[in-house]
């Protein structure tokens, strides 16, 4: 984190590579899972280490996105006030930061007076500049509560054709996946007094981006250029402006947010997308009252913005387009970095459904926190541990220090020797080579964000290091030739030097305490020279003096053992919620062993009262709901006819490899004719309860893709040479099936929401596909659609 006692903030330098980094700002309503510090936080960190390390002049900023509805919403659930929330998240996020050892130069809120003043002041400027537009909308209204409904504060039935879901939110259906607006919902409902609100006329602003395209694709076309874009944010943002711009909304009827200084708006505050970006200016105002130096000075200051690919169009049309409008000469982006989703498990890491390691968990693993992929499973942690960290590069130094240390006679007393004659030394001649071509490649990765290739590289240099130790034979040379074992380990030493400030971005604590054995400050740690270039590494050498004595070797990492990897997997399955009730039931039954033990009095066991507030039929644990607990196999359709007293429905004969045949009824009628239903292999979802369908009883349910407009109806197919009745499996994801899915559970209807069709067209539940014996599960053409 920041210091705390730091000394006067940081300003551009003329004539130096001023370097203003931010990440994302988190929003304040819960606990931050990896997916977000990975995704922005800890990858900006990972730049801004690298940006100080070569001697630029960089300050890191972020801080905590606190306005809005989703934090009213939380302090209605927490029954707090909305600033209750904020105080209480922002410091849960700045301690697990502290953990993380981010090195903010500051970590702000946007619930700070300088956002009001600058946000203001921004909106001024477009309402002076006439950017900005007054209309009128329709919007949910609670006489009850006396204030306009956001979204997420309704519920009501899906409108949805076949869905009927009825606690739909009035943003989305997380049943079927429907985005809605609120005023469709069937029966809506205030999510806080549970009355059914009104359809009421509201006036808000709108910033009018058509009008201001043209500023906005000048600056694209030639910022993603210069800048280096990625692919990925560039196809989004053309996305954008292909679709074409529209007015966008920048007022809300919320309480909770900078309010707007308008009189005839003065009951309403700027919308989340409009002033969350500004937060990035009014944080750097904290951090010093100079603060346009930084974001007014385009001339001398390059700004780098890190992100997860959600927040892309927000970074790169919305807040642009806004700073643009306002005819100030404001520091824009150059550099945009953008960061996939991290999945745990086979599934998405996600805050509001609790799935995930947690920013408060990962602190209980004790494992270093820097080794990190797209895809986060516990099996391909403990690989990158104990390959990568502990036999490559912890192998390398310890062995380097811990042979140096050995006393004289067989080692060299901790002592660094001379080494006359490196220069000429063959081995060591081709391993400088070596080394130098890597960390061109690593600076060029650097400079241009590619961070995970900046770390690939770096670890290649610790290979490299192993190879060299075991080719010279070092421990032979000792006794045969000590002039040449003194080049190899006075190399060797440059190497490990080397490595700590390489790896210094990514595992700060690492080259602490590789310093630390050193015996040098890690304040020496850099990646240039007075000149501000890297000629040292091809001298490795040359990089630290003869006679210098180092500290105690020590091992850098131990192994992370199954066992533990398997503790960890089971201590952190399931949502937050799952784990916390799990935690009970341990309580609950640690209580009750100790009644039963108390309950013996000589040599007679009592009856033992129940712990108060223990549930009756609290016997069984539920278990997580995953997708292993329902029960999809291979179906073949012997007869499919229509349903007697219903022109939607038709009735299947389903052989499920069980001996006798299922019935299915299925609303298909009006998607698929009749004659593509017979003698076909199809996904059969085979336990959900058994439900009388106009006088028949369905046994099972046929999966099938929906486009996103409902109008087309494709069946989920597996391969021909599916076997019929092997179960559909899931990659990555073991578990037996239930025997019958609990509806009261709403087990089906939580995972139906992640089952999806992908771009090719593949049957997938969270991108992990509906996998067979012979392959996978397919539909036609509905690409992104639907599956129930």
């Amino acid at each position: 984190m920041e210091d705390l006692n730091r000394t006067a903030p940081k300003l551009p330098i003329p004539g130096k590579r001023n370097i203003l980094i931010t990440s994302a700002l988190p929003y304040v309503n819960n606990v931050p899972h990896l997916g977000n510090i990975i995704g922005c936080v800890l990858s900006a960190d990972v730049f801004a280490r690298y940006c100080r390390l070569r001697g630029y002049n960089a300050i890191y900023i972020c801080g905590t996105d606190e306005y809005g509805t989703a934090t009213e919403t939380k302090a209605m659930e927490e029954n707090s006030t909305p600033k209750q929330i904020c105080d209480k998240y922002y410091a849960i996020h700045r301690e697990v930061y502290k953990w993380f050892n981010i090195s903010f130069d500051e970590f702000g809120r946007t619930s700070s007076p300088q956002q009001t003043e600058i946000c203001q002041a921004i909106f001024k400027k477009l309402l002076e500049n006439n950017w900005l537009s007054e209309n009128s909308m329709q919007q949910l209204y609670c006489d009850t509560c006396e204030r306009f409904l956001a979204d997420r504060l309704v519920e009501g039935n899906c409108p949805t054709e076949g869905c009927n879901y009825d606690s739909a939110r009035g943003d989305q259906c997380e049943n079927c996946g429907k985005l809605l607006n609120p005023t469709e919902l069937i029966n809506p409902r205030c999510k806080q007094c549970k009355n059914t609100p009104r359809i009421r006329d509201t006036n808000h602003l709108f910033l009018e981006l058509p009008l201001l395209k043209d500023k906005l694709v000048h600056y694209i076309e030639s910022t993603s250029v210069a800048g280096g874009w990625s692919q990925n944010a560039i196809q989004t943002t053309n996305a954008w402006l292909k679709e074409g711009l529209k007015p966008r909304c920048i007022t809300r009827d919320l309480k909770w947010g900078v309010p707007v200084p308008l009189e005839e708006f003065k009951d309403k505050v700027f919308y989340v997308w409009f002033d969350a970006p500004i937060g990035y200016v009014s944080i750097t105002s904290c951090y010093t009252p100079d603060w346009e130096k930084w974001w007014k000075n385009p001339e001398n200051v390059e700004l780098y913005q890190f992100m997860g690919k959600d927040n892309v169009p927000f970074h790169t049309v919305m807040f642009p387009s806004t700073l643009l409008g306002t005819g100030e000469n404001w520091t824009l982006m150059k550099t945009i970095s953008v960061t996939e989703y991290l999945n745990y498990e086979a599934g998405k890491f996600s805050k509001s459904k609790g799935v995930g390691v947690f920013g408060n968990d990962a602190k209980d693993t004790n494992i270093p926190v820097e080794v990190s992929d797209t895809l986060f499973t516990w099996s391909d942690l403990q690989a990158k541990s104990n390959n990568e960290l502990l036999n490559n590069l912890g192998n390398f130094i310890n062995r380097v220090l811990s042979f140096l240390a050995k006393p004289p006679g067989s080692g060299y007393g901790s002592v660094i020797p001379d080494a006359p004659g490196a220069g000429s030394h063959p081995l060591t001649n081709k391993l400088a080579e070596e080394v130098g071509k890597y960390v061109e490649q690593y600076l060029e990765a650097m400079e241009k964000v590619k961070l995970k290739q900046g770390l690939k590289t770096a670890m290649s240099i610790s290979s490299e290091g192993n190879a060299y130790l075991q080719e010279s034979q070092f421990w032979r040379l000792y006794k045969e030739d000590q002039p040449s074992c003194s080049i190899v380990i006075k190399t060797s030493l440059g190497l490990v030097y080397l490595l700590a400030c390489l790896l210094e971005p990514f595992m700060p604590s690492f080259s602490v305490e590789v310093f630390k054995q050193l015996n040098m400050p890690p304040e020496q740690a850099s990646l240039c020279d007075e000149k501000g270039d890297m000629d040292k590494a091809k001298r490795p050498w040359e990089i630290l003096p003869a006679g210098h004595k180092i500290g105690t070797p020590e091992p850098l990492f131990k192994e992370l053992k199954i066992e533990e990897v398997e503790d960890y997997r089971k201590k952190f399955a399931g949502s937050q919620a799952d784990r916390l009730e799990r935690e009970e039931v341990e309580k609950a039954s640690k209580l009750a062993e100790e009644l039963k033990k108390k309950a013996t009095v000589g040599g007679k066991k009592q009856q033992a009262k129940k712990p108060a507030g223990e549930a009756k039929s609290r016997g069984a644990v539920e278990p997580e709901i995953s997708i292993t607990r329902l029960d999809i196999r291979v179906g073949l359709i012997k007869k499919a006819q229509k349903h007697p007293d219903a022109d939607s429905l038709y009735v299947e004969e389903i052989d499920l490899g069980e001996g006798d045949c299922r019935t299915v009824v299925s609303g298909l009628v009006k998607y698929i004719p009749l004659e593509e239903m017979q003698n076909r292999k199809v996904c059969i979802l085979c336990n959900l309860k058994p439900a009388n369908m106009r006088g028949i009883k369905s046994e099972a349910m046929v999966l099938a893709a929906s486009s996103s407009d409902h109008t087309k109806v494709e069946l989920v197919d597996p391969p021909q040479s599916a076997i019929v009745g092997e179960r559909v499996t899931f990659p990555g994801f073991e578990g037996e099936p239930d025997d019958v899915l609990n509806p009261k559970k709403k087990v089906w209807e939580t995972l139906q929401v992640d089952l999806q069709t992908n771009s090719d067209l593949v049957a997938c539940y969270k991108d992990i596909p509906l996998t067979t014996s012979a392959g996978v599960c397919k539909v036609a053409t509905i690409s992104n659609g639907s599956i129930r």
